[in-house]
């Protein structure tokens, strides 16, 4: 990438402007033209905006005929309020960029400028821009817009910067990156009766116990073993500040992980089966409902080897992790469905974590995800 550091200081510009401006899960729409207006600096053959509602697909082509990759950055930010005071802080009250999907765009409008200058010389080349990572919803809009019936790539790639691991040390794995992941909702509805004389009603308490203990037994916290499941209890809400009543109805959240889409299936199942069992045995009617599911994301050993080849070509330390990542991504749809890969950068030891108040993206990584995403879109695309 020849002469490409003269364009750091425009993508470190954009990046700060990405994070004093963020927005929220399907409300990015000033994101989005915000990087509109950077790509028409370094015009694709064709730009498709509004895709799953606020997100933005470039494509470069070659003149040849060839295989279409694609390459995905977030355009999301997290309803967190910062705390650094640097002069880019958050101007959105309660939101911020904390995972940074802010460091993510800027990659990909790096490999924007690259492709600008250079394109491939086969197929094409996409740069996907995708709306509402954070609550699980964005890849199933997109894939499931009309507009993404004309891309349909041959290999999709994603990156993620890891705190905690050294500066631009390249992540990578085959088969499960990250973890299956979803959150129940179970509402109990009984009867509402007097606190003196709760025999004359059903109130929910003793079930919402038993749920949690039955669901306790089920965790196996060891994610290097097949059967890794992690039930974690997040909301709990039952009856009213009103000490003279009986509850008479309830509700209890939990967020599970799985180390395969496969048995988040089956253990997805097994909680509702042991919840309506109980509501059942106490007399209560159930609702169930699933939010923010993430499927896991699956990485083709062929796709990550091009990971390893273009990490190893320019010089980047390259780390085989041995157990999948127990967060989720929701890029895990698309590599359930294409070939493809999401690996890791290293956003250095001492970074703090993300979804930290104090985060934020390092920009002297930025060079290091564009020349891998580079690297990766030559070795498809460049004539053999």
């Amino acid at each position: 990438m020849e002469h490409f550091n003269q364009y750091l200081d425009t993508l470190i510009s954009l990046r700060k402007e990405l994070h004093q401006n963020p927005e929220v899960s399907g409300e990015e729409e000033k994101t989005a033209q915000r990087i509109v207006s950077f790509l028409a600096k370094y015009p694709p053959d064709k730009i498709i905006e509004n895709i799953g509602k606020t997100g933005v697909a470039a494509i470069y082509n070659s003149k040849n005929p060839g295989k279409k990759v694609l390459f995905r950055a977030e355009l999301d930010a997290l309803p967190i309020e910062e705390n650094n005071d640097f002069d880019y802080q958050s101007v959105n009250k309660g939101v911020s960029h904390k995972c940074g999907h802010d460091g993510h765009m800027a990659i990909l409008c790096g490999l924007a400028i690259a492709l600008h200058h250079k394109r491939p010389e086969t197929g094409s080349v996409i740069l996907l821009f995708q709306p509402a990572e954070e609550d699980g919803s964005g890849a199933q809009k997109v894939i499931s817009d009309d507009k993404f019936g004309s891309i349909q790539p041959d290999y999709v790639f994603a990156l993620h910067n890891l705190p905690g691991y050294p500066k631009n040390q390249i992540v990578v794995k085959n088969n499960t990156f990250s973890c299956a992941v979803g959150s129940i909702i179970i509402k109990l509805k009984g009867i509402i009766a007097h606190a003196g004389e709760p025999e004359n009603g059903i109130n929910p308490a003793l079930a919402i116990a038993s749920i949690i203990s039955e669901y306790n037994k089920l965790i196996q916290s060891d994610i290097s073993k097949d059967n890794y499941q992690i039930i974690t209890p997040i909301y709990i809400q039952m009856g009213e500040k009103a000490y003279g009543i009986s509850a008479g109805e309830g509700e209890v959240h939990f967020t599970i992980r799985s180390n395969s889409t496969l048995q988040m299936k089956k253990t997805t199942t097994l909680l509702e089966t042991i919840a309506e069992k109980i509501a059942k045995e106490h007399q209560l009617d159930c609702e169930i409902d699933w939010i923010q599911n993430f499927e896991a994301n699956e990485n083709n050993p062929e796709a990550v080897n091009f990971v390893r080849k273009a990490a190893k070509i320019n010089h980047f330390e390259l780390l085989e992790k041995e157990n999948p990542f127990s967060w989720g991504e929701d890029f895990g749809l698309l590599t359930q469905q294409y070939s493809g890969a999401m690996f890791g950068i290293g956003a250095g030891i001492d970074t703090p974590s993300l979804h930290n108040p104090n985060y934020d993206f390092p920009d002297d990584i930025l060079q290091t995800g564009i020349s891998v995403f580079n690297n990766i879109s030559k070795q498809i695309t460049d004539a053999n």
